[in-house]
């Protein structure tokens, strides 16, 4: 296919600023780097989707075979979606619009009927009104999960809410995507572990995540010998005051010659923090939550740090929305001394620590 000149400004001035206006602000103020970035967004929502589609089928047939075996439907001649079914109307009223839209186009066949069911119809049947249902037949369609409906649903309605955002075309360009696929994954996982891995292997999610062409040096990797247990001890980093650092929206560490898994989000930084009993005394008794922390955080290593002023940035946790975590920690293959990836800051973009392997990659 030959390659044709585009007058981009034509473009630009055909999609309407507002829609831009993220891709701006992420580009600098470079609308070529916008465009850019706003069509990897399309592409991203696309691959992500594709890999949704494939886990959605897994999903409704995985519902489907249980639900046909406890409602005997070989040995009635029935569809269990033509029974009552516990739990309500709610299967007969989504069946039925399904039915009378097949009608119309003379498709009304019960493989077509189940295809035609939404992603939220099959999600719902895993809601609390369907607790029975769960019992009786549903956990058998995640025969590698813990057990419960709790953990079922909860990895489902994260893919939902996934699919709708995807569906409604809207922005990837601060969406997890590592972290959705990662759940994603881990759903099909709890129905098959032979099918999550393909899923994984076909997905061109990753690889489309690569290619974002604008990604911003937003995290500091600190040497974390001492830091990483204070880190998984209070949720915080401290350093010495005064010591200079860019702008940054996250800490990494690297410790034990690699970088750890969890990339926190900064909550909070202060400089010049007195280390002092008296001092935790004081902040522990305001009324400023970032004080009360910080005092915890200064009773937490008291016996690590002399007396003196020192920088605090308060870190988020696992399980915080904005708190990130590779697939894995990356190791570092260097050896010898001097050869640490950081020896005392060093600056990278988390779309290159999700997309990386190891600390060579960086």
């Amino acid at each position: 296919m030959s390659s044709v000149d585009v007058d981009r400004t034509v473009v630009w001035n055909m999609l309407s600023e507002p829609r831009m206006a993220p891709y701006l602000a992420e580009a600098g103020g470079d609308r070529d780097l916008a465009l850019d970035l706003y069509a990897w967004s399309a592409r991203m929502s696309s691959a992500a989707f594709l890999t949704v589609g494939h886990l959605e089928v897994l999903l409704r047939n995985a519902l489907d075979r249980c639900l046909r075996e406890h409602f005997r439907e070989d040995d009635c001649g029935i569809p269990w979606f033509l029974l009552q079914v516990p739990g309500g109307d709610y299967v007969e009223q989504a069946v039925s619009a399904v039915r009378h839209r097949l009608r119309a186009l003379r498709q009304e066949t019960r493989h077509q009927i189940v295809a035609g069911l939404s992603f939220g119809f099959w999600t719902g049947l895993l809601g609390p009104k369907y607790e029975q249902l769960w019992r009786e037949c549903l956990r058998h369609a995640f025969p590698h999960s813990n057990g419960t409906r709790k953990q079922v649903v909860v990895a489902a309605e994260r893919v939902r809410k996934f699919r709708n955002r995807l569906a409604h075309h809207d922005s990837t360009i601060n969406v997890d995507i590592p972290f959705e696929i990662r759940k994603l994954l881990e759903l099909a996982s709890y129905i098959d572990g032979d099918a999550a891995r393909w899923l994984e292997q076909c997905s061109p999610a990753m690889a489309v995540y690569a290619e974002r062409p604008v990604t911003a040096e937003d995290t500091v990797v600190v040497p974390a010998k001492h830091a990483w247990p204070l880190y998984e001890e209070v949720r915080a980093y401290v350093c010495q005051s005064g010591r200079a650092f860019r702008p940054v929206q996250r800490v990494a560490f690297y410790s034990g010659r690699e970088i750890k898994q969890d990339v926190p989000a900064v909550v909070h930084r202060r400089d010049g923090v007195e280390w002092t009993p008296e001092s935790a005394s004081r902040l522990r008794g305001s009324d400023d939550r970032f004080d009360r922390k910080i005092a915890a955080v200064i009773e937490a290593s008291a016996g690590a740090w002399r007396h003196g002023r020192y920088q605090v940035f308060l870190l988020t946790k696992p399980g915080d929305q904005a708190h990130r975590q590779l697939s894995a920690p990356l190791p570092h293959s260097g050896s010898g001394r001097g050869s640490a990836f950081v020896q005392k800051q060093r600056y990278v973009s988390l779309h290159a620590l999700e997309t990386a392997r190891s600390t060579g990659d960086l």
